[in-house]
Parts: structure tokens; C-alpha cells; sequence
């Protein structure tokens, strides 16, 4: 009862209703997060392994990270001003592959990111983790 008049007093006003992304639980984040460890760095020294540097990534435009080589399909989407707000984040993370082609309209774009993360309270934790990351 307490969230349906939350989301309707936000409507009300105008704002966006909290995502499930918001609800994400920063610190159960963190341990999900080590699975990212293998191709991204997760610290300020923002350093590029196979996938970029995820330091201040979280509400930035996407394709953004300095130094990275993204792929032009990647590139393609990045292009068309795409921001990394919780719910963009909630759709890459769940299939980076067919986030690209449906953004990119490009049914043969791909991610050089083949990991997807499935669970929903998962990638909510993650991005609440994320966002510490600044």
C-alpha cells in the first residue's frame, strides 16, 4: 500500500516512479560485482581491461569511458545519445547482445559483452553498487 502511494504522489508531481534498479541493494551489489572483475575494473583508477573501466559509469553517456575501443555497433547506439540511467542498465546487463540490436535496430549488432546477468534482483544490486562507484 505504502509503494502504490509513493508511485502515486510521484505521478502526481510529475517525477518518475522508483525502478527496480533503485531498490537494488548497494553492498549485495558489491558481491555480485566480483563477477565483473575478470574484464572490468571497478576502482577510481578506472583502468581498461576487455571491457572498460565501470568507475562512474552509472547515470554517464554510454560509450564514454576514455581510452576504451568500443565496437562500432556499440558505437552505433552510443551515437544516438543513450544515458546509462537504471533502466537502460537493467536492459544491457540482462542481454548486452539483444540490447544492441534493438537499440541499434540492427538485428546483427553485437557486444563484445557475452555475460549476461539474468536475475533481476541481481542487476537491481548491481547498478545500486554502481552508483557508489563515483
Amino acid at each position: 500500500m505504502r509503494t502504490a502511494m509513493l508511485a502515486f504522489a510521484l505521478a502526481a508531481l510529475g517525477l518518475p516512479a522508483a525502478t527496480p534498479a533503485l531498490a537494488g541493494d548497494a553492498a549485495a551489489g558489491e558481491a555480485v560485482g566480483k563477477k565483473c572483475l575478470a574484464c572490468h575494473d571497478l576502482t577510481e583508477a578506472k583502468a581498461n581491461k576487455v571491457g572498460p573501466a565501470l568507475w562512474g559509469v552509472a547515470g554517464g553517456p554510454l560509450g564514454a569511458v576514455d581510452g576504451f575501443k568500443y565496437s562500432a555497433d556499440y558505437m552505433a547506439v552510443a551515437d544516438s545519445g543513450v544515458t546509462w540511467t537504471d533502466e537502460e542498465l537493467m536492459a544491457y546487463l540482462e542481454d548486452p547482445t539483444a540490447y544492441l540490436r534493438a537499440k541499434s535496430g540492427n538485428d546483427k549488432a553485437r557486444s563484445k559483452m557475452t555475460f549476461k546477468l539474468k536475475s533481476e534482483k541481481d542487476r537491481a544490486d548491481v547498478i545500486a553498487y554502481m552508483h557508489t562507484l563515483k
